[in-house]
């Protein structure tokens, strides 16, 4: 038995434009938004591409936690 299909979660526009960077800067993927193509919703990538994404994405992940972690220092040091 196979699992209904999730819908993705709705992420900060921030973090949208983050990712879509990601792809198009190491993937070569112009938008992330689904097409209805299968021309253009699928590709191929190399593997070390799918490396560096992968770990792009990881290094915006902990940038945007160390951001946010300062962040809410700052706001309990006003208190």
């Amino acid at each position: 038995m196979s699992k209904p299909a999730r819908k993705p979660t709705a992420l900060p526009a921030s973090i949208q434009q983050r990712l879509a960077s990601i792809a198009a800067t190491h993937l070569l993927i112009e938008t992330l938004e689904t097409r209805k193509s299968d021309r253009l919703d699928f590709r191929e990538v190399s593997v070390w591409s799918v490396r560096r994404a992968l770990e792009a994405a990881f290094e915006a992940g902990v940038e945007h936690g160390r951001e946010a972690s300062e962040t809410k220092a700052l706001a309990n040091t006003n208190i």
